[in-house]
This record gives C-alpha cells, sequence and structure tokens, in this order.
C-alpha cells in the first residue's frame, strides 16, 4: 500500500497494512535549533514547506512518512493583500507594523508569541466598501496561479498554463484547501472589533460573512473543475480559545452554517468524503454546526490543558465523527519514558478507527532531536511500521 492508500483506509475504516506516522510541520525556531546542534545543515532546512521536496527529506530523516498538512491553496483571501510596512518605531526597538490583512501588530524583538493587534483598518462600512470588498471578488487567476504541491510528479493535466496533480498516480495525500468562512473575518476586524460589529452592524456582519463565502466556495468550485483530484477537502478557523469559542455557537450556526453546508455538498459532488477542519482551542460549542454541515474530520485535536480527544467525540456523534491529531506535542521536550506513555494512549485511540495520530500543531522549539525520531521508532514498532 502507499501512504495515500493507508491515510485514507484508517479514515474509512478499512484495512491496512500499518499506520502511517505522520506530522504537521514544524516551527522555523525548531529547525534552526537542531541545525545549530548539529543535526541538520543549512541547506536541509533552507525551504523546508509543508509537503515540499525539503519536507520529504526532513520528515524522512526523522522517521516521518509525511506531512499530512499538504494543501492545494487557491488565493481565497485579500487581492491584493495590504502593503505592509512599519507605521511606528520605538526607542525600544519595537515596531507597530501594519500587516497584509489590514492589521496593526506590535512587533517586539525576541518576542517568541504571537503579535498583539493594536489596531485595525476595517472598522465601519465605508472601510468595508472601498478597502476590503473590492480585494474580495474571484478571479479564476485565482486558482490558476495558486502553488502546487510539490509531491511524487507532476502529470499533464493543463488548467491556464499550470499543470495539476492527478490523485491516481500519487503516493501521498493531497488535500484542498476550502479556505475560512469566519476565522479570516475574525482576523481583519480583531477579536475586540467582531465582538462589537455583530452588535453594532448585524447587517456589515452578515454581509462580510455572505461575502467572503461566496468567494471561498468559487475558488473551491474552480479548483474541483480544473479536473485536479484530491484525497480531502480541508477549512481553517482559529476561532475558539481554550475556554471556548470567541463567537456565539448560535450565531455562527445561523451566519456560517448554511455556507458550510454549500461548500460540503459541493466537494461531496466530487466523491471527496473526508472533509477536515483546523480550528485551535476548545471546538466542542462549534463542532454541532460544523459535523451538522458536512465537516466530518477534526484537524488537529488538541491535548492542550483542556484535555481534547477523539473519544468523547465518537461517543457522542459516532462513527461518522473522524479525528486527525490529538497527540501531546509537549512530550518531544521530555523523554523516553513520556513518549512511551504517549504512544501507549494513542493505541487505544487508534483501536477505535478513524482516527490518524498527528502532532497536534507544528513541532515547537522545545523538541528534542532524539525524541522526535524516537517518538516515530515507536510508532512504526506499535502499529507495524
Amino acid at each position: 500500500m502507499t501512504d495515500r492508500e493507508r491515510v485514507l483506509a484508517v479514515l474509512r475504516y478499512q484495512p491496512y497494512d500499518r499506520l502511517p506516522v505522520v506530522h504537521f510541520g514544524f516551527l522555523w525556531e525548531t529547525l534552526v535549533k537542531w541545525r545549530d546542534e548539529g543535526h541538520l545543515t543549512d541547506e536541509e532546512i533552507r525551504g523546508v514547506g509543508d509537503g515540499n521536496p525539503a519536507d520529504f527529506a526532513l520528515s524522512g530523516k526523522l522517521g516521518f512518512d509525511f506531512n499530512y498538512h499538504t494543501l492545494f491553496q487557491p488565493n481565497a483571501g485579500l487581492a491584493p493583500g495590504f502593503e505592509s510596512k512599519v507605521i511606528r518605531e520605538f526607542p525600544d526597538g519595537s515596531q507597530h507594523i501594519l500587516d497584509g490583512q489590514g492589521v496593526v501588530l506590535l512587533y517586539v524583538p525576541g518576542a517568541g508569541s504571537i503579535q498583539p493587534d493594536v489596531d485595525h483598518l476595517l472598522k465601519d462600512r465605508r472601510a468595508w466598501e472601498d478597502l476590503y470588498r473590492p480585494k474580495l471578488q474571484f478571479s479564476p487567476l485565482r486558482v490558476e496561479q495558486a502553488a502546487v504541491p510539490a509531491v511524487d510528479r507532476m502529470l499533464p493535466f493543463n488548467q491556464g498554463g499550470r499543470e495539476y496533480l492527478v490523485r491516481d498516480e500519487r503516493t501521498h495525500l493531497v488535500g484542498l484547501r476550502c479556505g475560512s468562512l469566519y476565522g479570516v473575518i475574525r482576523g481583519w476586524l480583531t477579536l475586540e472589533g467582531s465582538c462589537y460589529l455583530m452588535a453594532d452592524d448585524p447587517d456589515l456582519f452578515t454581509e462580510m460573512i455572505d461575502v467572503n463565502a461566496e468567494l471561498q466556495y468559487q475558488c473551491t468550485k474552480a479548483a474541483l473543475e480544473s479536473g485536479a483530484k484530491f484525497d480531502y477537502a480541508h477549512f481553517w478557523e482559529d476561532i475558539c480559545y481554550k475556554n471556548g469559542p470567541l463567537i456565539s455557537p448560535a450565531l455562527f450556526e445561523e451566519k456560517v452554517g448554511p455556507h458550510y453546508q454549500r461548500i460540503t455538498d459541493l466537494v461531496r459532488s466530487y466523491g471527496i468524503d473526508i472533509l477536515s477542519l483546523d480550528c485551535d482551542g476548545m471546538i466542542d460549542a462549534l463542532i454541532p454546526t460544523w459535523f451538522n454541515h458536512g465537516v466530518n474530520t477534526m484537524f488537529p485535536i488538541e491535548v492542550g490543558t483542556w484535555g481534547a480527544s477523539i473519544e468523547p467525540w465518537r461517543k457522542q456523534y459516532g462513527k461518522g465523527m473522524l479525528g486527525v491529531g490529538g497527540m501531546e506535542k509537549k512530550i518531544f521536550g521530555r523523554d523516553f519514558a513520556a513518549i512511551d506513555a504517549e504512544v501507549e494512549r494513542l493505541r487505544r485511540l487508534v483501536d477505535l478507527g478513524g482516527f490518524l495520530p498527528c502532532p497536534d500543531h507544528r513541532i515547537a522549539d522545545d523538541a528534542k532531536w532524539d525524541n522526535v525520531r524516537y517518538y516515530c521508532d515507536r510508532m512504526h514498532g506499535v502499529f507495524g511500521g
């Protein structure tokens, strides 16, 4: 069996010869640390990106089969994005930087955490009409000029001058990114701004969701119509923290749920039966909207401080609820005994079926090279590899 066939078999409750050992990429700081420790060279870490040749080579050196997060990604965002620029500098070296999404971030040299927002452009209808809505119009170029994952070999299907991967000739998984229906809007508005807009101008809030969702739909449709074949569909949101969602579940169901249904219906009409979603945090209150509107695979499943697991979701939603993730990546910074315990915990979850373990998020810079290699060896040994 190929790795692609193995993953599809796992998620479809079909027989497979061994469980693929996959990951979700690496933080750049992790690669730099491993280079400085002598495990990697500058050449080996240069240009590493999800699913590209450098990523495959690094995966093999560690013992992973491949990076699960390998996607064809139409340009479904602001086009063009805003020009990133420094708008203010401070004596301590920190800066206010306008990013490509129109959000002003506080950059502090050496800080490793997410940069906090201090301002944003999208504050009212005028900004929406003048600055944002014109950047959210569909064009075939959004798909024709998108990056194609450099997995295996290219085959001669041509669309707008680009060659696309044909599924049946691949040995590795490639998904189709179907965009973000609310998370990207929360990013433009900032968390505080989005909360105010829901109450202050619900019509504008709804319009933003509808316009953005139409763009995601058209990009997904064009990618599918190109003739390229995809193994799964994938959404991104990141609209939860450790205590729950950043939007009312009832409002999310009302405003966003129908758009999920429209896109998942489209995707399924092309024979794609694995539809996954990436959302951080405690997602439990939003799962009903996703699951009832066609999303059937949670990815990643954050162990985090709240102990997320596929097991309670499987009990609640049945075998239709699939999962990728759920491996506590923090143990990479501990010792072999912690890794052994984590692999044993995963054994019970794998036995449920429809679940593929994967470190929950990119491997962080506290990860020890030997621990990651040991994890891969143990996973191959325990799960038949």
